[in-house]
């Protein structure tokens, strides 16, 4: 231990440790009362913001994220503040043009952020570039970040490689992403030990604990030359959060590598979240506990959730191993992308697409397409050249940054909100979520804003909803019985009402006017599709756009409707050359499989 030093933490309990197990519901007035002690205790950062807060806060919670910013600043005035941006795609889910980035980097760092962890799903560092020069020119502090994941091109060898261009493009220090919980311990020393003899720049260690090897992980980093670990209070900690910031502590108290944080302050902040944790009952989730598969098929816990409730909603939840079978394959044939957001979505909707249809790639979704003709940047390895010509045909495949493609877009974006922005924060707010931004300005606006229900503790799901709605029943559907559980209670807009349910143990969300509306809805239903003519979908989903109108003409294999599931967009196609004869979808509307949308004769 002669080369031992003391080891920094940064903790992650405002930002990912809630967005790992509670769905990213922590409200910033739990945050606040306990920022005085946060603030005691020392750490070299406390992660807050980014990641899917922003999308949180603006879509359920109601609270504007910059002004969450600007409180954690001021009740925290002795601790670095920290956020995880998506590099070119900053907090949204697309490429934004290089004024954004920088304008939004700028902002991020004029309200608190001093540490931006900066990554980009495919390690193609050119979607970094413009992220970084902006935190630079802000004066703050840029953490390259490389996404750990295993494949054949994933070697040590590329990960040292790939950390000495951060160096050069300006990195502050290097953080090791391991979001899946990948990681062994054995392999953890390796890899901490090559970066670290070849780049001179702090190091960090970011693992969830989803497969239980994280603190074992963080242990063997750390003997490795590790300058920092990424921890969790443990209110908040294990399962597919992370390693406890107490144990860690404790693991390392009285040796070269102590950590100087006082045991007695973190327990006592472990004391309030323990409590805080109560409130957010109805968004626990059996899939975030620890479980060692992710070691086997590389499928991250709420991706897996995902896929679960894809399948299940389509009565095919006894195909999940296939899928888990077929995921390895997708991820090896688009050249082996790391499984985080966007890409763990690309890969497992196409995967369930695959099973489901019994034919590989008879239908590929959007986000492939848009994949295999470069649209996210440069696949880790070969792609399956025969999958891109099926998917893009002859069109030109884009080698260069996605990002030199688009135009400067900023001024357009303060035209398209006008006056419903206050300030340069608003129409970032609305660049990251176009149409759920505009709603929340207005709502704003119009003093509407209401955020989603807490359920009391004792109605968490065995007790009485009110007084006049059980929370847990069952219904029969054509002779299949459902266990249906009412977990939560939403406000959207005026006169409506949201539910959240569980079905069989899967998430549901439901949007309603009245029970009656809501029944009305599920008893009139679509016929069922049965003429050639008859279009309609193979999973579930939310129609994005209707792309023909009654009496057009179509030809087989033309697109005619845009659907949207798990975040993934697919064209459905008419099968043949006619007239469209009847149109029983729109915008907005939620579809099931075998439902006739379309009509064409």
């Amino acid at each position: 231990m002669s080369n031992a030093k003391k080891i920094e933490v940064t903790d992650l309990i405002l930002r990912d440790a809630h967005q790992s197990l509670i769905a990213t519901r922590m409200r910033t007035e739990d945050m606040l009362p306990i920022c005085d002690k946060l603030d005691q205790v020392g750490y070299w950062s406390l992660e807050v913001w980014g990641g899917a807060t922003f999308d949180a806060c603006v879509r359920f919670l109601k609270e504007d994220p910059w002004e969450r910013l600007r409180q954690l600043r001021k009740a925290l005035p002795n601790t670095r503040l920290q956020m995880l941006l998506r590099g070119q795609n900053l907090l949204g889910y697309r490429h934004y043009a290089d004024d954004v980035v920088e304008a939004f980097v700028q902002k991020s760092a004029d309200n608190g952020i001093d540490v931006f962890r900066i990554f980009d799903a495919l390690n193609d560092l050119r979607n970094l570039e413009t992220a970084i020069k902006a935190v630079k020119k802000a004066g703050k502090h840029a953490q390259g970040t490389i996404c750990y994941t295993t494949s054949p091109v994933h070697t040590p060898e590329l990960f040292v490689k790939q950390a000495k261009q951060l160096k050069a493009m300006g990195a502050d220090s290097i953080a090791i992403k391991d979001m899946a919980g990948l990681l062994t311990p054995y392999a953890t020393y390796e890899l901490v030990k090559a970066i670290k003899s070849a780049v001179d720049l702090p190091l960090v260690i970011h693992s969830h604990s989803t497969a239980g090897l994280a603190p074992l992980c963080q242990l063997k980093a750390i003997e490795a030359g590790v300058d920092r670990i990424d921890t969790a209070i443990s209110a908040f900690a294990s399962g597919t959060s992370h390693p406890a910031t107490e144990s860690q502590v404790a693991a390392l108290k009285g040796t070269d590598y102590d950590t100087g944080l006082d045991l007695e302050l973190l327990s006592e902040i472990a004391d309030y979240f323990r409590e805080v944790r109560k409130k957010y009952h109805q968004f626990e989730s059996e899939f975030t506990r620890e479980d060692v598969s992710v070691q086997i098929n590389q499928v991250p816990g709420g991706m897996m959730s995902n896929l679960a409730n894809q399948l299940k909603e389509q009565n095919a939840l006894d195909k999940i191993n296939e899928v888990f079978d077929e995921i390895p394959r997708v991820r090896k044939d688009l050249g082996y992308p790391p499984l985080v957001t966007p890409t763990s979505q690309i890969v497992g909707t196409q995967a369930v697409y695959n099973v489901l249809a019994g034919q590989r790639y008879k239908t590929i979704t959007n986000e492939v397409k848009r994949y295999l003709q470069g649209g996210y940047g440069h696949p880790p390895a070969e792609v399956n050249a025969d999958i891109r010509k099926k998917a893009i045909g002859n069109e030109t495949v884009n080698e260069g940054r996605p990002a030199d493609l688009l135009p400067p877009e900023l001024n357009k974006l303060r035209e398209d909100i006008g006056s419903l922005a206050s300030s340069e924060e608003d129409v970032l707010t609305y660049a990251m979520f176009p149409d759920l931004g505009r709603e929340f300005l207005q709502q704003r606006k119009d003093g509407t804003l209401k955020p989603e229900e807490l359920l009391p503790a004792e109605q968490s799901g065995q007790g009485r909803l009110g007084s006049a709605m059980a929370t847990e029943f069952r219904i029969d559907v054509h002779g299949e019985t459902y266990e249906v559980a009412v977990t939560g209670v939403g406000n959207t807009e005026p006169g409506k009402r949201k539910l959240y349910l569980s079905l069989d143990g899967m998430p549901e969300e439901v949007v309603f006017e009245s029970l009656n509306e809501y029944v009305a809805e599920g008893g009139k239903g679509r016929k069922r599709a049965t003429d050639p003519g008859h279009v309609s979908t193979a999973m579930p989903g939310n129609v994005v756009d209707v792309l023909v109108q009654e009496g057009d003409t179509v030809t087989a294999g033309q697109a005619v409707l845009i659907t949207e599931a798990m975040k993934m967009e697919t064209e459905i196609h008419s099968s043949v050359d006619g007239t469209v004869q009847a149109i029983h979808v729109s915008k907005g509307d939620r579809v099931t499989p075998g439902e006739v949308l379309i009509e064409i004769a």
